[in-house]
């Protein structure tokens, strides 16, 4: 009896899954191959644009309209991204957005690039990458290549997504090719954009890595092909957790060589003159953006699977977690020793809500954190912010959505009994803080970097 599989088979032997891998290979070699890449936020946006400037073209699916309707205008919504980068590759033909997701039977390959946030409950929400690839399943053709570049833990490639994918007729490795190589954006970064970061490849099988490196290969500096699906999930955890562990030791070092009147800032400065054994990490408000904060407890929670605790890594999320509320402590101090004044009436000003300098994103930003610490203890709090003219709207602080930034003027900056300087923006004139406020909590020694002296400087 005829089950459908056998049928499957007979359509699709290996001579002719071999001819169709060569064709593909050339396709992606020539850059004729379509690419299709969904989530067109910080990581798909960037990785849309690197791709069609290489030649390939690409189709972005997104679910936000609005996103869709702006990059049809040839707009972009990010502000790191060139300017002219979108507009020039809309007159190319090179780049297409839709929300119309019948659509990815169109194209040769489909890269995910979809949020992977955490629970309230800290543990993994892969809401996005299920709800994504049942989207991909409906319209799975035969032949295409599909990679998960959104950072998860091991397993979710092969455990979660491939069931999915296979729900239908069509079989992983057989019929359809499934990759992981995890994102290595660096927004703001000018010295490493998307083509000049090497791509770790892992694929379910040989086929899959061999297609995968191939099309990759076009668009990045090179490739780093590893074993499987899961030490390429891996690779992307313990980059992040390497960063989480590390600024939690020189957080928690600021916090003791402070009791001893050692500035941290100067030690590190000092210490990162060893040309070996040595990597500077620096001290901050917290954490913030979408990889540090949340990556480690991914793995974390599957730790849990196998009974192993990772306690090295979910201390270094306690020491981080608690940093904004240290810098809610010193602040307090130091209005009560330098002015007499308690937190309850008092008008507080942030500087920068982005979670990192010289960007507009403010995902998992250490700085709304404070300022609800702040108003909670009576405080008004506002903000100025050169790249964030408003704070949209987040899960965890919705309060928030649709506050300005104030303008650094003399008189917007009398108004306020203090600066917390959250986040290290190049172009923020710090004289004026300086001149203007009674007194500034700067949290990345920002003034000193600048060679700012004042009275009304306070580090935290």
């Amino acid at each position: 009896m005829d089950t459908g599989l056998e049928t499957i088979a007979r359509d699709w032997p290996d001579a002719a899954k071999a001819a169709w891998m060569s064709s593909l290979i050339e396709a992606f070699k020539a850059h004729t191959a379509t690419i299709g890449i969904i989530g067109l936020g910080y990581v798909g946006l960037p990785l849309a644009c690197t791709v069609a400037k290489k030649g390939f073209s690409v189709l972005g699916f997104d679910i936000d309209a609005s996103k869709v309707a702006r990059l049809n205008e040839g707009q972009s919504y990010i502000n790191h991204i060139n300017a002219a980068d979108v507009p020039q590759l809309r007159r190319d033909g090179r780049l297409a957005a839709t929300g119309d997701f019948s659509r990815l039977a169109e194209v040769d390959a489909i890269i995910l690039c979809v949020p992977t946030p955490l629970t309230r409950q800290r543990d993994p929400d892969l809401t996005f990458v299920v709800q994504t690839t049942e989207a991909i399943a409906r319209h799975l053709q035969r032949g295409q290549l599909i990679v998960l570049e959104s950072t998860t833990y091991p397993g979710t490639s092969r455990d979660v997504m491939r069931p999915i994918l296979e729900r239908g007729q069509l079989r992983s490795g057989r019929d359809f090719f499934l990759a992981y190589s995890p994102e290595r954006e660096d927004p703001g970064n000018a010295d490493f954009s998307t083509a000049a970061i090497p791509k770790v490849v892992g694929g379910d099988g040989r086929d899959a890595l061999k297609l995968a490196c191939a099309f990759y290969d076009e668009v990045v500096t090179h490739t780093v092909p590893v074993s499987s699906l899961e030490a390429a999930e891996a690779v992307k955890l313990t980059e992040n957790i390497f960063r989480s562990v590390n600024i939690a030791l020189v957080n928690e070092l600021k916090t003791v060589f402070e009791a001893m009147g050692i500035d941290v800032w100067e030690v590190i400065e000092a210490a990162k003159t060893k040309p070996f054994g040595y990597m500077p990490f620096y001290p901050g408000p917290g954490l913030g953006g979408h990889c540090i904060p949340i990556d480690p407890f991914y793995l974390t929670w599957k730790a849990r699977e196998y009974g192993i605790a990772t306690r090295f890594i979910e201390l270094a999320g306690e020491v981080n977690t608690a940093m904004p509320q240290r810098v809610v402590d010193r602040t307090i101090e130091a209005l009560n020793e330098r002015a007499a004044r308690a937190p309850k009436g008092s008008c507080i000003l942030i500087v920068g809500v982005a979670y990192k300098k010289n960007i507009d994103d403010t995902r998992e930003s250490p700085a709304f954190r404070i300022m609800d610490l702040l108003e909670k203890r009576g405080a008004t709090v506002s903000f100025h912010d050169p790249m964030v003219a408003e704070i949209p709207r987040s899960r965890d602080h919705p309060q928030f959505a649709g506050r300005r930034s104030v303008p650094l003027t003399k008189a917007a900056l009398s108004k306020f009994d203090a600066a917390i300087i959250c986040t290290d923006h190049d172009n923020v004139d710090y004289r004026r803080l300086i001149d203007w406020c009674r007194l500034i909590v700067d949290t990345r020694n920002v003034c000193a970097k600048h060679g700012l002296k004042g009275t009304n400087v306070v580090k935290a």
